[in-house]
């Protein structure tokens, strides 16, 4: 699926990876992109327009559908983070505010677009997933879960599209530097790195992209005895 002259639709649009998404696909020949977040930017470049965007609430997710008609790729950008493993005092909550943004607000994004896809000879639609989709630690123990049931999401839209000719990519990866990440004192890649990765998997028509050598390298242990998410350090 090429960048060129494909109308894209980001969610997330307005800071970190969102941000890096929108620059991307105007360097590649992208001919509009929306910019959709719950606070659009201003002073945006040429051809990209704003769109006001909760992902959690199903009226606005359909009214962005009706009105960006014309969209021939959906990335799936926007998400949440709040750490914590499961038998912290407010999981439950935590786990539930993750949910609805992480998987809920991809699925309704998914659904109310996948019909506008169709009408444009299919697309693609790529999910921003997370290395948290295959191991997981208490530091991020409830937001890993929702990453392991969006990629099982990703995986079952790929299935569901395919007969309508949609491209679905996944991308994973692991710590980038952006807000969603401050204060965490790993390794990280930029946002810039990890989106031009994904295009070029997007662009190539790769099912899956691996945006780094560390996700690479868990991938691959997850068929091994020793298995990433089975270690315990």
């Amino acid at each position: 699926m090429e960048l060129k002259d494909a109308v894209v639709f980001i969610t997330g649009a307005n800071r970190g990876i969102g941000e890096a998404f929108v620059q991307e696909a105007l360097a590649r020949g992208a001919r509009k992109v929306y910019a959709a977040s719950r606070r659009p930017m201003a002073n945006l470049p040429d051809r990209v327009v704003p769109v006001t965007l909760d992902v959690t609430d199903p009226a606005q997710v359909a009214q962005a559908a009706q009105t960006c008609a014309d969209v021939t790729v959906l990335v799936n950008n926007a998400g949440v983070a709040e750490t914590g493993g499961f038998l912290s005092a407010d999981a439950l909550d935590s786990m539930q505010r993750q949910l609805d943004v992480n998987v809920f607000g991809m699925w309704r994004l998914a659904s109310a677009f996948a019909p506008v896809l169709a009408s444009h000879g299919g697309g693609a639609l790529l999910n921003v997933l997370s290395i948290a989709s295959w191991i997981n630690r208490p530091m991020l123990g409830t937001y890993g879960a929702t990453k392991s049931a969006a990629w099982a999401l990703t995986n079952g839209l790929r299935q569901e599209l395919s007969a309508q000719g949609t491209q679905v990519t996944a991308l994973h990866m692991g710590f980038v530097d952006t807000d969603l990440t401050r204060g965490i004192d790993m390794p990280k890649s930029t946002p810039q790195a990890i989106v031009r990765e994904a295009f070029d998997g997007l662009e190539s028509g790769a099912p899956e992209v691996l945006a780094d050598a560390l996700t690479r390298q868990v991938k691959l242990s997850l068929s091994g005895d020793a298995a990433a998410y089975l270690a315990t350090a």
